[in-house]
């Protein structure tokens, strides 16, 4: 986990996680459970209190350092976290209606979906797709407002955050053009 050594699995890795936690807390409903930093908490060694060790918590220790040590990739774990709740309390998304299902394409894994006036594109594959069309509902140009890609988190900032996406209308259907990333999720919100 050192951010001195590179590894795609790593990389990877930390993508997902990031994509995962997203994903829960933008489906789930009203509230969201995480367990307690466990993935910040890595254990030291598993040995918890129990007759045969005197009920000692000696070998029961999470390393709660981990994210604060800037040497190594937890940090970015922690700064999306953060960046995750913050994005919760800024676009109270849990407190709007279920997400409404836009688009769900099987061949590039990618998921898009609409909660609390906000578009959610998450893309779970390996490959990024310049140009992704995907569907929204109203006219407009639109803003990125998070990406799991920004290298504050780890990412590759492949994304450019300043670019404005205008939609276009097809007859009855509206749609927009992404740059669909690989392990990424985004969100993007009408200006």
């Amino acid at each position: 986990m050192s951010i001195d050594t590179p590894s795609m699995t790593v990389d990877r890795g930390i993508a997902l996680h990031k994509m995962i936690r997203f994903f829960t807390l933008t489906l789930g409903g009203e509230a969201w459970l995480n367990f307690m930093g466990n993935e910040f908490g890595h254990p030291e060694w598993i040995d918890f209190p129990r007759l045969d060790n005197g009920w000692s918590y000696k070998h029961a220790r999470r390393q709660w350092s981990l994210v604060d040590n800037e040497n190594l990739k937890y940090r970015f774990m922690g700064a999306f976290d953060r960046a995750m709740l913050d994005f919760v309390k800024n676009y109270p998304v849990m407190q709007t209606l279920p997400a409404w299902l836009l688009h769900a394409d099987e061949e590039h894994k990618t998921i898009v979906y609409e909660r609390g006036n906000l578009i959610f594109v998450f893309n779970w594959g390996a490959h990024s797709i310049p140009d992704y069309e995907i569907p929204v509902k109203q006219t407009g140009d639109y803003q990125i407002v998070l990406t799991t890609d920004d290298s504050v988190f780890g990412g590759f900032g492949n994304i450019d955050k300043s670019v404005r996406f205008p939609s276009e209308k097809k007859g009855d259907i509206i749609t927009m053009k992404v740059y669909n990333v690989s392990r990424v999720a985004t969100v993007y919100q009408k200006l």
